[in-house]
């Protein structure tokens, strides 16, 4: 089975494809709306939980678990195979622990105020690329989880949804391509 991927998004390889829950889905409309029904409950059932830290890594694990585990055997779990972004699939736990460890300093020392440590923290998430998919839409809630802990507030995400082709997707995926090269101005504007 192969599913369409937008541009920007990390297309699903066939041993992945392979750990697809629902067996009658054929379509990527049908895809996204049941993995949206997935997110959905995730959302509800962290909402009932009313604490999780966002930099702690086994947390991280059990929200994309939530958010994903009734569509793909995998959810949670680490990536193993190497993608066209993020890091090689070996030094993804490496690099998490050492971005919480940042972030966990960047906070302590105000090194910046929280809608710029949530951006970063959500941009260096993405880039790390934890998943086999669904990395931008759990690096999304999870800095909404940071931005709500340090101010009370969550991110807006441009007003528009990022699932589908549209001009805030690709004003939001460019922002993410200036962070990588470490202007972070674009991404910053787009959240505010």
């Amino acid at each position: 089975m192969k599913f369409d991927s937008l541009p920007g998004a990390t297309p699903i390889d066939p041993d992945e494809a392979a750990g697809l829950i629902p067996s009658h889905l054929t379509l990527q409309k049908e895809l996204n709306e049941f993995e949206e029904a997935n997110i959905l409950e995730g959302v509800q059932w962290l909402n009932k939980q009313r604490r999780g830290d966002p930099l702690d890594v086994d947390f991280i694990l059990r929200v994309h678990h939530r958010m994903f585990g009734q569509t793909w055997r995998w959810a949670g779990k680490l990536r193993l195979t190497d993608k066209n972004i993020g890091v090689p699939h070996y030094e993804i736990r490496p690099r998490l622990r050492l971005m919480l460890d940042d972030v966990t300093a960047q906070i302590r020392h105000q090194s910046y105020g929280p809608t710029e440590l949530a951006a970063r923290y959500h941009h260096r998430l993405v880039s790390i690329h934890v998943f086999p998919n669904g990395n931008g839409r759990h690096a999304r809630l999870m800095a909404d989880l940071l931005l709500i802990k340090l101010a009370g507030r969550r991110f807006d995400w441009g007003r528009d949804s990022l699932l589908t082709p549209t001009e805030t997707r690709a004003h939001y995926i460019a922002s993410l391509r200036s962070a990588d090269a470490g202007d972070y101005a674009p991404l910053l504007a787009f959240l505010k």
